[in-house]
């Protein structure tokens, strides 16, 4: 079997542009990938095609192969772009693979270790009574009893950090006031905080009512902070969506500084690389998470990374907005008792309507930092 081509697709979904991949082989036999949306999303297709021209003609199965001579290849750290386009390639790899052996990507990963993948939602309000109102509906829709929530009930760029935390700190606790006991609340950030102490006074105000992680309080870049933030917190600490490849995992683990990883499947480097990672954070005794905001393919390929991996915590989850998943791939993968159920398909156990994404939706799009009372800017 050989790769023939390498196609790019631009979907649309709750408003933002999705780069799809195709690989094609010379024996009929086709796999899917998503990329992520870093940025610009228009890179997607010129990458892909140079991809191509080093991979084109080798056999798709031989992934590890495959994927280390793209980084040889690279020669140069590719970035969150390139690394964005090689995971969906990978991802497209593992999909032709489990085709040609006629079983799902899990049972090629070592088979499953569990039944079914636990999933958790976004949820928001006004306040403390309406988000846990949202989450009561999400849970008698799709069974969550997991969710996560800004902290921020005040601007954390104009208002005064001790009324942020206490405004934090009321809001959990109105949650946990109107909420099922059993129902649990992340709190994420969004890495918009820069001083270290000021991430720990706001973990501080949410520990009393048991949140079940904290999410990149911190940007990512300086190790050292994050060890020293989780030796002073009391709750557990999440991070790894802005990480590449194991190496930079294996630092934030090596230095304790993290409880819970967050690696993205279509940015890390691909499933190849996350398992890779998650071997790295069970040696560690930490628990992966995967950050993922996307679409129903990268969604489908965390259900067989999840399946087969040990040390699998809870999946990120975006509901599809009415039938925006379905008209996308065949049978997408949607929560049933806030778990997404296992199949015994080959390959990723989907498929992409090809002729639904053919026509380029592409919406122009970029994330905007906000300006502070004396004209700089922060943190998005």
């Amino acid at each position: 079997m050989k790769i023939t081509a390498i196609k790019t697709f631009m979907g649309l979904f709750s408003g933002r542009n999705r780069g799809l991949i195709k690989v094609e082989t010379d024996e009929g036999i086709h796999g899917w990938g998503e990329a992520y949306s870093i940025g610009p999303d228009r890179s997607i297709e010129p990458i892909a095609d140079y991809i191509f021209e080093m991979i084109k003609g080798e056999d798709p199965r031989r992934i590890e192969y495959i994927m280390l001579k793209l980084t040889q290849q690279f020669r140069f750290p590719p970035g969150g772009v390139g690394l964005a386009v090689s995971s969906a390639v990978d991802h497209a790899l593992w999909d032709i693979s489990g085709k040609a052996a006629g079983l799902p990507v899990y049972m090629l990963l070592g088979g499953s270790c569990r039944d079914r993948v636990r999933v958790y939602q976004g949820a928001g309000g006004r306040d403390g009574e309406e988000t846990a109102n949202s989450a009561q509906r999400l849970n008698e829709e799709w069974g969550f009893t997991a969710f996560k929530l800004s902290p921020f009930r005040l601007s954390p760029d104009v208002d005064r950090w001790g009324r942020i935390c206490a405004e934090a700190a009321k809001y959990f606790e109105e949650i946990r006031q109107h909420a099922p006991a059993d129902f649990e609340f992340a709190f994420d950030p969004h890495a918009k905080i820069f001083e270290p102490v000021r991430a720990l006074q706001l973990a501080n105000a949410l520990a009393p009512y048991d949140p079940y992680f904290y999410e990149e309080p911190l940007r990512p870049e300086h190790t050292a902070a994050w060890a020293r933030l989780r030796q002073q917190m009391q709750i557990p600490l999440a991070t790894g969506e802005c990480l590449y490849t194991r190496w930079e995992f294996l630092d934030l683990m090596a230095a304790q500084a993290v409880d819970i990883i967050q690696p993205d499947v279509c940015v890390c480097g691909g499933l190849l690389e996350m398992r890779k990672i998650a071997a790295i954070a069970e040696a560690h005794y930490v628990t992966i998470a995967p950050h993922n905001p996307m679409g129903p393919v990268a969604t489908a390929v965390n259900v067989h990374f999840a399946a087969a991996t040990p040390n699998f915590k809870i999946l990120e989850y975006i509901s599809p907005l009415s039938n925006e998943w379905k008209d996308w791939v065949d049978d997408p993968y949607l929560p049933k008792d806030g778990y997404l159920e296992l199949r015994d398909r080959p390959g990723l156990g989907i498929d992409v309507n090809e002729d639904a994404i053919s026509e380029d939706r592409y919406v122009h799009w970029q994330r905007t930092c906000p300006v502070r009372p004396d004209g700089s800017t922060g943190y998005i």
